[in-house]
């Protein structure tokens, strides 16, 4: 591929599991009284039950893309996530729904692994921090644009009619995949899936402290945004009464964090990594405690919550991706199992502090800004360990 449209391929591949997330957002309300959802926080799990899903099903794909090769685990996964959102959309009850969520995440936990193991298969460090954020600049796009999409879609049909876009979406990448992705892992690099392999690889990624603490540095940034997700429908439309504005406010939010990839993608090759996602960090903390001040005094509005919250996201922006290239450089020979055991961290940990802030929701934005403080704090103090108590300087990974 041209380098453009490889950028463009991986944006794509990512985007199948932000659609996943965000396309029904504008549905949930929907989708609870038509499958009799009595407790409003409920809803929230139609999005953190996908990302369980997404989770679980990363330890499965890195193995088999490490011995059979990307791209024909990619094509069976979406095939995969195709028929999921199917029986999605044809569920009669809440907990068939719940399943069906479950088996869409599992399909597009390969869209996490299989986006990460190709780019590393060309790319490392810097580089690799380039390539994704500008992959994830585009990526960003579709939670801008996915509320609305839902949005208009409820405008025509039944909120069913969201799960078969997703399933059409999907389609799409599939052809895209299977007419144009060369395969990038060659068959002499290919790992045979043995216990010992296993063994080696999980040891490997489990014991390099820079691979475990900003895999669990990632994991506290990905639960900020999973939260804010899976509430956001019931703070901008229960608590603040947005009502139709809510995907475009929704839209600011996510496109603060568009920006911070687009200027991320610019600058670490410069300054790198570390200075750019710990001072972000350190910003974080500082804007959870002005915002759990303000809370408090009784000043809290749609609009401070709005700056407030489109600010977070820039900084978890600038984390997200370098997190992700640091935790990935000592193991960047294993990136398919690497990847997979990171993603499974990363994404099980987000559901754990996502769950923990979204089920607290009582109808206030306190919650959510304690929450986004204790997540700054103790990923702060997990990169102050992991780097020997030394923050933002550059250094070279032991491999």
């Amino acid at each position: 591929m041209h380098p453009r449209e490889f950028v463009a391929f991986i944006a794509s591949v990512m985007a199948v599991n932000a659609l996943g997330v965000d396309l029904m957002l504008p549905a949930l309300a929907d989708i609870g009284r038509d499958l009799l959802v009595t407790e409003a926080n409920h809803r929230q799990w139609v999005v953190t039950v996908y990302v369980l899903g997404f989770g679980a099903g990363q330890l499965v794909y890195g193995p088999l893309a490490d011995r059979f090769g990307r791209k024909p685990v990619l094509v069976a996964t979406l095939a995969g996530f195709i028929a999921a959102s199917a029986f999605a959309a044809r569920s009669g009850t809440f907990e068939a729904l719940l399943g069906a969520r479950l088996l869409q995440g599992l399909m597009s936990a390969s869209s996490r692994v299989l986006a990460v193991a190709i780019v590393r298969d060309g790319a490392s460090g810097r580089q690799m921090a380039r390539t994704m954020s500008v992959a994830q600049m585009i990526f960003f796009i579709v939670p801008i644009l996915a509320p609305t999409i839902g949005q208009l879609l409820l405008e025509i049909g039944p909120w069913r009619f969201i799960f078969y876009a997703l399933g059409t979406f999907a389609a799409f990448v599939l052809a895209w995949t299977a007419m144009r992705l060369p395969e990038t892992l060659a068959i002499g690099a290919r790992m045979p899936i043995s216990i010992a392999n296993l063994r080696r690889s999980y040891k490997l990624t489990l014991t390099n402290r820079f691979s475990i603490g900003y895999s669990c540095a990632a994991s506290l940034t990905f639960g900020a945004i999973i939260a804010f997700v899976s509430s956001a429908q019931q703070i901008f439309v229960d608590e603040f009464g947005a009502g139709r504005r809510f995907s475009l406010l929704f839209a600011i939010c996510a496109f603060s964090m568009g920006i911070a990839s687009f200027a991320n993608s610019r600058l670490v090759e410069r300054l790198g990594t570390r200075l750019i996602s710990h001072s972000a960090l350190l910003a974080l903390i500082l804007l959870s405690i002005v915002h759990v001040l303000v809370i408090l005094a009784g000043w809290e509005t749609l609009s401070s919550y709005v700056v407030f919250q489109a600010l977070s996201m820039t900084c978890i922006g600038l984390c997200g991706s370098n997190f992700g290239a640091m935790a990935m450089e000592p193991v960047g020979h294993i990136a398919g199992t690497a990847s997979s055991i990171q993603g499974f961290i990363t994404s099980i940990g987000a559901v754990l502090v996502a769950s923990a802030i979204g089920q607290a929701y009582a109808g206030t934005t306190l919650p959510l800004a304690i929450g986004y403080l204790l997540i700054g704090l103790a990923a702060l103090a997990i990169v102050f360990v992991v780097e020997g108590g030394q923050l933002f300087r550059a250094r070279m990974l032991p491999r």
